[in-house]
């Protein structure tokens, strides 16, 4: 009856905001293992746990070398975790970057979105069909300046034609990723970063690698034509789907793009009404 009486105090005394504390603390451990999955974070995630196990274990059979060990261990482990994983920090960190704070426009309005969308699958077709490797990325809300300042630039209105041309074989920026920016052939012939995926097909490579590898680090999406089969591809957050045809691939770039474009300032557009609210009632 005791103890029932002290939970029912204990209850009584969790404040909204101690909850709200809990599901905050919650919802970020949440994230921040699904950031890490599937990557070499989280057998580190798992290392540190077990860690965490072992040193109360240590004190507790008086295991007086065993547990400074541990210790140091943990002390270390911080600075060495930062310089180890460099990449996936700053993964998740521009993951947590690219919030509906964020008042970008992919595109102006639906109408350009659909133009430049058909001028790039129309080149992409060509391309495929006369088995021409190309590499487009086309920046969404995560900024990539540092590839496109690695290339040649452009700055010209997008045409199927154009990025034909780019991607002619020997021609001087046909070996590289051409960057397309608010409808706009901003740059061509950049370099991309490799993925360090090592369970992608040994068969795919470097331009497809490169692909992922963009995509790992930004919220872009990377078109790849592969130049010995014409095979058509689409990564997109780390992830390669290949054999596309000319109206799946828009399809699913018409939906990816919209879908990223009304999510522009949800959260903004919340925080405003609720001040307008606010000031309202004064």
């Amino acid at each position: 009856m005791d103890v029932l009486k002290l939970m029912l105090s204990t209850i009584k005394n969790i404040s909204f905001f101690s909850v709200l504390d809990i599901l905050v603390v919650a919802y970020i451990f949440y994230k921040t293992y699904m950031l890490m999955k599937e990557t070499r974070a989280e057998q580190l995630l798992k290392g540190i746990v077990l860690i965490f196990l072992l040193i109360p274990i240590s004190q507790l059979l008086n295991l007086t070398v065993l547990n400074w060990i541990l210790n140091k261990t943990i002390t270390i482990g911080v600075l060495t975790i930062v310089i180890i994983f460099q990449p996936e920090i700053r993964r998740a960190l521009e993951h947590l970057g690219r919030t509906a704070f964020t008042d970008k426009h992919i595109f102006e309005n639906e109408e350009t979105m659909e133009i430049v969308i058909t001028e790039i699958v129309n080149a992409v077709e060509n391309l495929s069909k006369s088995k021409t490797g190309a590499l487009i990325v086309i920046e969404q809300k995560t900024g990539i300046g540092e590839i496109i300042k690695t290339g040649t630039a452009i700055d010209a209105l997008i045409s199927g034609a154009l990025l034909e041309n780019i991607f002619v074989v020997n021609t001087p920026l046909h070996d590289g990723a051409t960057i397309i920016r608010n409808g706009r052939i901003i740059a061509a012939g950049c370099f991309l970063p490799l993925t360090n995926n090592d369970k992608i097909s040994k068969k795919l490579g470097t331009r497809h690698r490169a692909a992922i590898g963009i995509t790992e680090t930004s919220d872009a999406l990377t078109i790849i034509v592969s130049e010995e089969t014409g095979t058509i591809s689409l990564a997109v957050n780390g992830r390669l789907v290949r054999n596309y045809d000319r109206d799946k691939l828009k399809k699913i770039l018409v939906q990816i793009i919209k879908n990223r474009q009304s999510k522009k300032i949800t959260l903004k557009e919340k925080i405003r009404s609720w001040i307008k609210s606010k000031n309202n009632n004064i």
